[in-house]
């Protein structure tokens, strides 16, 4: 397909078109292009298009295909390499659709592609429901459940894409198909876990669970000289370990709360973030002695709600900074990578404002071991734990400084990381990373035949892209 000779501000986008069509200098150009990462505003998309419903998503498809004009798609706008919003280019913005609904009784949530984990969480808990998915309420679903989705439900009932039951997408040429294990299930093999590369989806149809409303959930808070101790004695601790336990490990600087000692105020602590969601009367059988690991500055778990739970981790994400994410999937928490993230804890740039966080996430349980690893795209073979580092700062003046930080401690895990992992969780690696991050390379092939079948001219590249299948001579 050639090069578009439409101009960059496709002022020839069609009519029909329903929603909001925004271009730079519109008053509303620089408040819809703000993304969670905060570097995607040193550059504006040429046209934003505000979809409305399904017509509006195939309109701006069918435009985008007869002018040969690649697309960026924005949900949630979570995802933290600004890929919603790239410079010079043409945004399908579904934040907008925005509905969810849940039934009840054949326990199915459907959720449009605008909707934010904190609403699809209150819509299921007002029937004591739950879809497994992130941590953070205000990550957009769509890019969560295409990436994969992990969060504290992942060990009791899998990953957000072992719970998708069908979806509803708009082609390239705008034609509206539904992908599920019966309906091109190919197609459906590759949506989950294989980002936004084939289609854009307009509806996700989800099996929830009997989670709440009442969870036991917190954090134990621990002084930073004990973090080498706790971590290398937690995989034994938690070898046996109930399903109903999710739980992330945080190294981060300590909030200035008033039960924390004021001397350890910004600095590094140990966080074990907690979210039991058995029995509350039986939580304090593992409560107790994830405690006694350490002597705790804070022991700040008890009985909450699971929307509560589920968001307590909103206040270190906030929207809008710069910032980079790299991690990986580890095969065990050894003590060379523990050597390697306390290290680097030490080596992480300082200055006002700024901060660096290092996360552990504990698997096995349903995501590891309930669901065969080339059921779909998402990748979790071998994975007893999910390392991520989080840097986020204000100025563009920090920049380098944080990006050679993520690079250099990206390169000392190598060693003890695995090949494939969770794509949500890090910035693009490039090309090597991508042909790994899925698993095997016949996973890898299959994903790029699906990519050719769906979208051959590659319209849809503003992503963690896997290249179409060359067309056979």
């Amino acid at each position: 397909m050639g090069v578009s000779t439409e101009p960059r501000t496709h002022s020839g986008f069609p009519t029909g078109f329903r929603g909001a069509v925004l271009r730079p200098g519109d008053l509303r150009y620089d408040a819809t292009r703000a993304l969670y990462q905060g570097r995607a505003a040193d550059e504006g998309p040429a046209l934003i298009a505000q979809c409305v419903d399904e017509k509006d998503v195939a309109t701006a498809l069918r435009y985008a295909s007869a002018h040969a004009v690649p697309v960026a798609v924005r949900s949630g706008g979570h995802g933290s390499d600004g890929y919603a919003m790239p410079g010079g280019a043409l945004v399908i913005d579904l934040s907008a659709m925005r509905a969810v609904t849940v039934d009840p009784e054949t326990r199915v949530v459907r959720a449009q592609p605008g909707v934010r984990l904190g609403e699809m969480d209150a819509a299921a808990q007002r029937h004591g429901l739950a879809v497994p998915a992130g941590t953070v309420s205000n990550t957009g679903v769509a890019g969560l459940t295409l990436g994969g989705g992990i969060g504290f439900l992942m060990r009791r009932h899998g990953a957000t894409v072992d719970n998708l039951l069908a979806c509803d997408m708009i082609t390239v040429d705008g034609r509206k198909v539904r992908a599920d294990e019966s309906e091109n299930p190919e197609l459906f093999w590759a949506l989950r876990g294989g980002g936004g590369n084939f289609g854009v989806v307009t509806s996700f149809e989800y099996r929830a669970h009997r989670v709440g409303p009442d969870v036991v959930a917190g954090q134990l808070i621990f002084p930073f000289d004990q973090a080498d101790d706790i971590l290398r004695r937690l995989p034994a601790h938690l070898a046996t370990a109930p399903r109903e336990l999710g739980l992330l490990v945080a190294i981060a600087p300590a909030p200035p709360l008033p039960t924390l000692p004021e001397e350890v105020h910004g600095r590094p602590v140990l966080v074990l973030v907690v979210v039991h969601t058995g029995e509350p009367a039986t939580a304090h059988e593992v409560v107790e002695p994830l405690a006694a690991l350490g002597r705790p500055l804070a022991n700040l778990v008890g009985e909450t709600t699971w929307v509560r739970a589920n968001s307590m981790l909103d206040a270190v994400a906030p929207y809008g900074m710069r910032m980079n994410l790299r991690g990986g999937y580890l095969p065990a928490l050894s003590a060379d990578a523990v050597d390697v993230l306390l290290a680097s804890v030490a080596a992480a740039p300082s200055n006002p404002g700024a901060f660096c966080t290092i996360n552990l996430s504990f698997m096995g349980g349903a995501i590891s071991e309930d669901v065969d690893e080339d059921a779909m795209a998402f990748s979790r073979e071998g994975a007893a734990w999910l390392w991520e580092a989080i840097s986020k700062w204000d100025a563009p003046a920090y920049d380098a400084q944080y990006d050679q930080w993520a690079t250099t401690l990206t390169e000392a895990m190598r060693p003890h990381a695995l090949t494939n992992g969770y794509a949500n969780l890090t910035d693009d690696l490039g090309e090597e990373w991508r042909r790994g991050v899925h698993g095997s390379e016949a996973k890898h092939r299959r994903l790029r035949s699906v990519k050719a079948a769906w979208d051959p001219h590659n319209l849809l590249r503003f992503n963690k892209n896997i290249a179409p299948e060359a067309p056979a001579l």
